[in-house]
């Protein structure tokens, strides 16, 4: 990786309960390490317009007034997790036009000797609320596929779901393919979500490429979510008011 990687991927969500739902689509996510020089291409830029762009604003505390990386480093020197500092990546999707809205953002964490042994998972709803969940083994050894990382569900993100219940996370970072489960469990339903693709250099064609068969990048999300709203209304989902966010801004 010499500074961002292009997943086209997919994602995949299946609700489980009295009302199930599920839905499967394509998504573009970037990989990228901020500290890095940005790669050569001319349809993507850091923290100016063009037609593919990532902010540090947008990521690393409050939507539009986020601090980038400097904030992951001071989640982790916080919480006692300095070793998982040396390189941070992030895992998110980009502006389309200057646009973007991303449910939910990885920031990887590693060591000095290349092994993740932390994630933050930072949550945004479509109210504009975000709470970040910082996800480690209890043993703090570093994050395999094979484990489950657990953490307590304090934000509202579906007004069809309660905010109770927790979720389990799985990452399965390969240098050529990206494979995130997130299982949200509570004892009648939750739901199940993935995000899993292929890692390429970020390139101008690959750009393209995606703006062609998935325009519109977080506008097409936006609009994707709303509509599975309606189904699931359609079907008799109990519809619940926003609840106040958590005044704490990450937990573990």
């Amino acid at each position: 990786m010499t500074g961002a990687d292009h997943i086209a991927g997919h994602t995949w969500h299946g609700r489980r309960g009295a009302v199930s739902n599920s839905f499967r689509y394509g998504v573009d996510y970037v990989l990228i390490d901020p500290n890095a020089k940005p790669p050569p291409t001319r349809l993507f830029s850091r923290n100016r317009f063009n037609l593919a762009a990532l902010h540090d604003r947008d990521h690393g505390g409050p939507p539009g007034k986020g601090r980038g990386v400097a904030w992951a480093r001071d989640v982790l020197g916080a919480h006692g997790f300095d070793e998982a500092a040396a390189r941070i990546l992030l895992l998110t999707q980009p502006r389309i036009l200057g646009y973007v809205f991303n449910p939910v953002s990885f920031w990887l964490c590693h060591d000095a000797e290349g092994r993740l042994r932390a994630v933050i998972a930072e949550v945004t709803n479509t109210f504009g609320d975000r709470h970040s969940y910082l996800c480690h083994r209890e043993d703090r050894e570093p994050i395999g596929p094979q484990d489950t990382l657990e953490a307590r569900k304090l934000l509202h993100v579906s007004p069809y779901q309660p905010v109770d219940g927790g979720y389990g996370f799985t990452f399965d970072i390969r240098p050529d393919r990206i494979g995130i489960r997130i299982d949200y469990r509570r004892p009648d339903g939750g739901l199940m979500a993935t995000l899993t693709g292929p890692r390429q250099p970020l390139t101008d064609r690959g750009i393209l490429a995606s703006c062609v068969r998935r325009p519109f990048g977080s506008v097409r999300v936006m609009a994707l979510i709303y509509w599975q709203a309606m189904r699931l209304k359609l079907k008799g989902a109990t519809y619940r008011v926003r609840p106040e966010p958590p005044t704490q801004e990450v937990s573990r």
